[in-house]
């Protein structure tokens, strides 16, 4: 993958987060406009809005870790805010150890990364990450891993001896994107735990 592509499928990544957080956004409006004159109420209302809150909160994190990405800074704020609505929509809970404003690229990578941890935890578990100067550190640790090793042995490289699935498309990208700022992934791998540095 060049940085041709890379910034290709970046583009693509921002249009289509771009075209589809406006819908999901007037459904969210029209939902609360339907529970403030009580017309509809019940299992069913919070199963929509619920679903649809999701479905929100995934889009604003795909923004970030496949659109197109600057250097200007993303705060602790706004990151935790999306991570936390993120972590409602799925199994796994985040904690985001950065008290300084980081560049948006730095996030993706980190994003990317969280993904990546993400999985190998199927039943849930816990992702930490963490940034030292210019070093950062994302790990995951959960009671039971499913670990594909051809992807976490050749993450730091990209080149897989299988194909890479639609699932599984961080695992191409972290490497690639890490690479085009000027930095090289590593991992670590255990029974309980996963490690990405870059």
């Amino acid at each position: 993958m060049s940085d041709t592509t890379v910034n290709l499928a970046e583009l693509i990544g921002s249009r289509i987060c771009h075209d589809l957080i406006s819908p999901i956004g007037a459904i969210t409006n029209g939902l609360e406009l339907l529970e403030m004159v009580g017309s509809m109420q019940g299992p069913e209302m919070e199963l929509i809005s619920g679903s649809v809150g999701s479905a929100g909160a995934r889009i604003r994190f795909f923004r970030v870790a496949f659109g197109s990405a600057s250097d200007q800074p993303l705060g602790r704020t706004e990151v935790s805010e999306l991570l936390r609505d993120v972590e409602r929509a799925g199994r796994v809970r985040v904690n985001w150890h950065l008290t300084e404003p980081v560049p948006r690229n730095q996030v993706k990578l980190a994003f990317l990364a969280l993904m990546c941890c993400e999985s190998a935890m199927p039943f849930g578990g816990e992702v930490t990450i963490d940034h030292v100067g210019e070093n950062w550190t994302v790990s995951g640790s959960a009671d039971k891993l499913n670990i594909d090793s051809d992807l976490w042995k050749n993450l730091p490289k990209g080149r897989f001896a299988n194909k890479v699935t639609p699932a599984q498309v961080q695992f191409a990208l972290l490497p690639e994107t890490a690479a085009s700022l000027g930095r090289r992934v590593a991992t670590e791998t255990a029974s309980t735990r996963v490690l990405i540095r870059f």
